[in-house]
């Protein structure tokens, strides 16, 4: 088409040429040269890398022009770009009420892309207005379809929800909806108070768990270090009771031991003393309680520090640490034993004495040391 401000232009150049008295020959060949200009310039058509072109002539469409230089023919056609990258939307606040009969604002974006321009261009007016209108329609439906506290905490299902009821719709367009976003989701200011309210409580509520739990785990951990605290007390005690008692019981029988030892120290005393009356008797004949020999024998083990068998099988020694034989007087009780060792020898060698004399008839010893009497001149001897 001839842009009327080009033909303006040129009549305004040529009317001062004719006033001049220019040939009507120079004055045709001037407007043959302009028309050509523009009728190339009208055949030429640059449609951009991220456009296409819809081609009508005489207003009937033909076809779609590709990015470059395109040839169309002039003044009888018209070109229709379509931006074929994402585009953007605004979706303005829309008011809603939800399932739950809660008052909510919400606004969003929608991002668009034209994949068919030819149906963009003949299915629907403006796609922009089409696609933002029916953006806010579904926006508003959806959040009637759902709860207050959906509506808050679930963005993903609304924007999900949003992009599935538009693409049927825009597909017819050759629009395709790439995403959807809601970006705000407002509650009315009573339902926000009374939230705020909600909220508060449940933190007030969440803080007295919180401190009664604090304080039960101290109680439990308090409780916990009291039982432990008796238990060592108590075995502590329990310790001490039990050596007490075996101190106790060490001690009774270190006395009794020491009881036992000294009174059969007497009675080894009193039978020593009884010996050396027999021993100063003029008899060569004596007798001994066994109660004195089986004690003289018992210490005599001790003593010896070892016990003989009937087979002569030595056992193990019995021995007494030095406090033991202070306290019982095993010492004592040794010098006892070797005197009365010296005593038996003595009374040994002297019946060996008499047994001698009277084997050779010379006579009987009235006691154990006495000397052998002599014979008389007519070898009789004396009772």
């Amino acid at each position: 088409m001839i842009a009327p401000e080009l033909v303006q232009s040129v009549a305004v150049q040529f009317v001062p040429l004719q006033l001049e008295g220019v040939s009507g020959a120079a004055i045709a060949g001037g407007l043959v040269l302009v028309l050509a200009i523009i009728t190339v310039w009208q055949m030429v058509e640059i449609v951009d890398a991220y456009d296409r072109g819809a081609l009508t002539v005489f207003g009937e469409y033909r076809k779609l022009l590709d990015p470059g230089l395109n040839i169309v023919p002039p003044f009888v056609s018209r070109v229709y770009t379509f931006d074929m990258r994402t585009q953007t939307l605004d979706v303005p606040t829309q008011e809603a009420i939800t399932r739950d009969n809660s008052p909510v604002t919400a606004d969003a974006v929608v991002y668009i892309r034209v994949m068919d321009a030819k149906r963009a261009f003949l299915e629907v007016d403006d796609y922009k207005r089409a696609v933002s209108n029916l953006a806010q329609t579904t926006l508003r439906a959806v959040l009637g379809d759902m709860e207050l506290d959906d509506t808050l905490s679930r963005r993903e299902r609304i924007n999900e929800r949003i992009r599935t009821e538009l693409d049927e719709p825009t597909d017819e367009w050759g629009i395709r909806v790439e995403s959807v976003e809601v970006r705000e989701v407002t509650p009315s200011r009573d339902v926000k108070g009374a939230m705020e309210q909600q909220t508060s409580a449940e933190r007030k509520r969440r803080a007295m768990i919180l401190e009664a739990q604090g304080e039960r785990r101290s109680a439990v951990e308090k409780a916990e270090g009291d039982k432990q605290s008796e238990i060592i007390r108590a075995q502590g005690e329990k310790q001490s009771q039990i050596l007490e008692a075996q101190g106790d019981s060490i001690s009774t029988v270190l006395r009794a031991r020491s009881a036992e030892s000294m009174g059969e120290r007497a009675v080894i005393d009193k039978g020593m003393d009884t010996l050396t009356e027999i021993g100063q008797s003029d008899s060569t004949t004596f007798v001994l309680p066994q109660e004195l020999t089986s004690m003289v024998g018992r210490y005599g083990k001790h003593l010896t520090g070892s016990d003989v068998e009937s087979d002569g099988t030595e056992l193990d020694s019995l021995e007494f640490d030095e406090e033991t034989r202070e306290l019982i007087g095993l010492d004592d009780i040794a010098e006892i034993i070797g005197e009365i060792d010296e005593q038996a020898e003595m009374d040994v060698e002297a019946m060996e004495q008499q047994a001698q004399a009277i084997k050779e008839g010379k006579g009987s010893v009235s006691g154990p040391n006495a000397e052998p009497e002599t014979a008389g001149a007519d070898g009789d001897t004396d009772d």
